[in-house]
């Protein structure tokens, strides 16, 4: 499998495009603010065809470059149905005022082709089969992508704003909600194995079996109602 990732725009959010091998069909994960460049640079390095763009939620960093990547390549996006709205509504998403600016002038709407994500869904894109689990807490529609293990590769997790290496989503945004955070933790992540590897929506990647050592909100919902994380540090937008 090839997985080429590069952290893109002011919020350095990561964007993956995933493959069996080069020279073959690939989906786009997260194509964020400023990654359409990034996007086309993999494409060509690894000559790459995309098939599909796929979204782990609607938040701009993440969705930002999706109309201009989905329709210099005529694919369509999918996107769960409670964060589609946030392609063509940003600031709402952010909770800001209308019309106030963000982050310049940005192309917001949606492609030409939307598709909408189902919990327990499975893609047959590009030679890949992507499980996908419906994760709300960071927004409400927000998703995983699970990748199952191979024989060269172990199990792979592309975890959106849930999980990072050593912290979660931040949940203080339109849609977020710390409850609902801690029970994805509990539903998705705690039944992986260990060897899961986690490439999440910004930052390194990790493993499961490192983040369920050390990750406070991992310990939190591992061990059940007890200690309280809530000034552990999050991430996201």
């Amino acid at each position: 499998m090839l997985i080429a990732g590069f952290p893109a725009g002011a919020w350095g959010t990561n964007c993956y495009l995933v493959a069996p091998a080069a020279g073959e069909e690939c989906v786009i994960i997260d194509p964020g603010h400023q990654a359409a460049q990034g996007v086309e640079e993999a494409l060509e390095k690894h000559r790459l065809k995309p098939v599909a763009v796929v979204l782990t939620h609607g938040h701009i960093d993440h969705v930002a470059s999706v109309v201009p990547v989905c329709g210099a390549h005529g694919v369509p996006a999918w996107i769960h149905p409670e964060d589609r709205y946030m392609m063509s509504d940003p600031e709402k998403a952010l909770g800001r005022s209308i019309g106030m600016p963000l982050m310049g002038e940005l192309a917001v709407g949606e492609p030409d082709d939307v598709k909408e994500l189902s919990d327990g869904a499975r893609l047959h894109l590009a030679g890949l089969e992507l499980s996908v689990a419906h994760a709300p807490g960071h927004t409400k529609g927000s998703v995983t992508f699970g990748v199952p293990e191979a024989a060269d590769i172990p199990p792979i997790l592309f975890s959106g704003d849930l999980l990072f290496a050593g912290s979660i989503g931040r949940t203080d945004l339109p849609g977020g909600d710390m409850a609902e955070m801690l029970d994805s933790l509990a539903r998705v992540c705690l039944p992986l194995d260990d060897s899961t590897v986690v490439l999440s929506g910004h930052g390194p990647q990790t493993t499961i079996g490192r983040e369920r050592a050390a990750n406070p909100y991992l310990r939190q919902v591992a061990a059940g109602p007890g200690a309280n994380v809530d000034d552990a540090p999050r991430r996201g937008m």
